[in-house]
């Protein structure tokens, strides 16, 4: 066994390695980049080496610079994690070329099935269906265009070495085809360094749904069932769980066995996973496969009990698999929720910033097929910026059936708290309450059939709202109401902070903004008795607050109704948390503000912070609306700026490779 590696990777993957690497006795070396210097990661492993800058491919995706690091504090062999290097078949072979192990398949297995199009063509040869489509090495846009007229829209482009959603597009028609390819390639080149592409026919309801395989050294395959990951947007996974409902024994079977023929067709070692398309009929059509860990691993390993990070360690070292497939079964069920830094209600565009605050639930997990767990790789304090994947944690759920998992699930993400940038949340909270969902009732288009009710229209806050942040305040400040006076150990009536009057009666005026909407707040105190008047409705108002870490626990009592929230306040933003629901108000400081300028007006801004990868306009040009003007690109995926209406081009603030902040003006447009 290796008695010390290095994980050539960052997030809650390399934190996951390091803490599977430490229970069985080996040292762990991370390396970081100028954005991660104080990285959790980093501060997980027993060792750590700067390696460059915050681009990956200044850094992360310097295989070069990784191998060194490697070599100078001599570990013995590198785990690639999932996503940078993990695939990517000239580093496994410089890995073996230069006597490191490195934890995945050999090169020649990455290069038969790194390639969706070099995968396809096997999985041909072996007999497995594959859907419609070109798989080929002609990447000629007139041919591309070409074949996509011949398999009938809509089709589906995709990065041939992609993954994660990147690089990949559906279109609609013959007139969408060559601005999708283009950016497809775009976006392929920039994530993968290889702008190939395949196009396929585009499923209207498909499942998602893979089979995780492992093979050892000693030509031992064996897979460890399925996953269902048919929740998604923008292509990428948003909900995983295992088993698939409704998947029968028998295709459970069938598709383990292709999984395990896939993997043995090509001499695969380690894990790996093989991805199908399940139409409602039951047929499947191989997919992909991917030669790695799976950011969803982690319910595979809850409803078998094997900890999968532990078998690559063990099989990378030379030892057989621990278990045949006989004595693998299914416990339970269990759900993966992926926790981002993004903004559902703005296209899901990712939100960066620094983690002000950050609760997440109790790690409970009795065995590794029990209870609840958290895989993070950042903390409180930390910062989401736009050089990687803006996800924060993963929350993972067991249950006895899907049933409980699911309740668990609404449990964990009401227990998640998150304030300093946008996050799915509670769009993850719909989801668990969506019907379609909650009935097994699932395909890759599950969010987008359900817009309405997953991503329902803004409601102004309750006087419920309202009255917690009231409470929170007022505790801020150390003011208590009479019913919290068996708290204070004074028995001198100066001491209490109880708002009393010689007259009895207390007045205030409190300003929120919710939204654009400006809330004017009257609290009152005649006697005994607390009065909260919201829109001209008034509400007998007692509370009871307790504060820990920031964080305000409130227990309200309005109008002789019973409720609890938690409060977060920061400067003049306050976030109220009610079962995985948050509510965001204001306190403006309006002096604090008076001498702020005006916004600048007749102007397109940046949706997020990112870098300009190209202009399609320049200043003078006549444009309409709906007009691609410039593409962005942030966290390595693309997001097009398209103009709000006719107009000219007044001026061009940045040029191609420009960084922006989030805000900052790009164009100016006149009508």
């Amino acid at each position: 066994m290796f008695t010390k590696i290095l994980i050539a990777n960052r997030g809650e993957i390399a934190c996951r390695v390091a803490a599977t690497a430490r229970k069985m006795g080996i040292r762990t070396v991370a390396v970081y980049s100028d954005a991660d210097a104080n990285a959790a990661h980093v501060a997980a492993c027993d060792e750590s080496v700067y390696i460059g800058g915050s681009e990956p491919r200044q850094s992360y995706l310097r295989a070069d610079v990784i191998l060194e690091a490697a070599k100078k504090t001599g570990a013995q062999a590198i785990h690639p994690g999932y996503g940078f290097l993990s695939e990517n078949e000239a580093f496994a072979q410089a890995c073996a070329d230069n006597g490191i192990t490195f934890i995945g398949p050999p090169a020649s297995s990455i290069a038969a099935m790194g390639s969706k199009s070099a995968a396809k063509a096997l999985m041909e040869k072996a007999g497995v269906p594959l859907v419609p489509g070109y798989h080929g090495e002609n990447q000629d846009p007139d041919f591309l265009q070409q074949e996509a007229n011949r398999i009938g829209y809509p089709v589906l482009i995709k990065a041939s070495a992609g993954g994660g959603g990147k690089g990949m597009r559906i279109v609609q028609s013959e007139a969408e085809f060559k601005d999708a390819l283009s950016s497809c390639k775009r976006e392929a080149i920039s994530s993968f360094g290889d702008d190939r592409v395949l196009v396929e026919r585009y499923l209207s309801k498909p499942r998602h749904i893979e089979i995780q395989v492992f093979a050892d050294s000693q030509g031992n395959t064996v897979y460890l069932f399925e996953r269902d990951c048919s929740v998604q947007r923008r292509h990428q996974k948003v909900i995983e769980e295992a088993p698939a409902p409704g998947m029968t024994e028998e295709r459970r079977q069938q598709m383990g066995e292709a999984a395990v023929a896939a993997a043995k067709a090509v001499g695969y070692v380690g894990a790996g996973t093989v991805e199908f398309i399940a139409e409602p009929d039951g047929r499947f059509y191989f997919m992909e496969m991917n030669t790695r860990l799976q950011v969803e691993h982690p319910v595979t390993e809850m409803i078998t009990g094997y900890d999968l990070v532990e078998w690559q360690l063990r099989v990378a070292a030379g030892e057989p698999l621990p278990v045949t497939q006989a004595a693998l079964q299914i416990k339970g069920h269990a759900i993966e929720s992926r926790i981002y830094a993004e903004n559902p209600e703005k296209g899901f565009l990712p939100s960066i910033g620094q983690l002000h605050y950050l609760h997440l639930p109790e790690h409970v997990k009795f065995e590794i097929n029990e209870g609840t767990r958290v895989d993070g790789g950042v903390r409180q304090g930390d910062t989401i910026s736009p050089f990687y994947d803006p996800m924060i944690a993963k929350l993972i759920v067991w249950g006895k059936d899907r049933e409980q998992a699911i309740a668990r699930m609404k449990q964990a993400l009401a227990d998640t708290q998150v304030v300093g940038v946008n996050t799915n949340i509670a769009f993850l909270g719909r989801l668990f309450s969506n019907n379609a969902f909650t009935s097994a009732d699932l395909d890759t288009g599950l969010i987008e059939k359900n817009t309405e009710q997953l991503l329902p229209k803004a409601q102004a806050a309750s006087v419920t709202s309202v009255a917690h942040l009231v409470a929170a305040l007022l505790s801020k400040r150390g003011q208590m109401t009479p019913s919290s006076h068996q708290q204070q150990h004074s028995t001198d009536p100066w001491d209490l902070n109880d708002t009393w009057r010689v007259a009895s009666v207390f007045n205030e005026t409190i300003h929120l903004r919710d939204g654009e909407t400006d809330c004017i707040v009257q609290l009152a105190r005649s006697g005994q008795e607390w009065t909260l008047t919201l829109n001209g409705q008034s509400h007998a108002f007692t509370w009871r607050v307790t504060e820990n870490d920031g964080r305000f626990a409130t227990q309200v009592c309005l109008a002789g109704v019973n409720s609890s929230m938690s409060v977060i306040v920061q400067g003049e933003d306050a976030y109220l948390f009610d079962q995985g629901q948050v509510t965001h108000l204001q306190l403006p400081d309006d002096l604090h503000h008076s001498a702020d300028e005006q916004a600048h007006g007749g102007g397109l801004v940046a949706p997020m912070p990112g870098k300009i990868i190209s202009l399609a306009v320049n200043t003078g040009d006549t444009v309409k609306a709906g007009q691609t003007l410039l593409v962005m690109e942030a966290m390595k995926m693309e997001h097009t700026i398209t103009s709000p209406s006719d107009g000219k081009i007044e001026e061009i603030f940045y040029a191609v490779g420009d960084q922006v902040s989030d805000g900052a003006e790009l164009i100016k447009l006149s009508e």
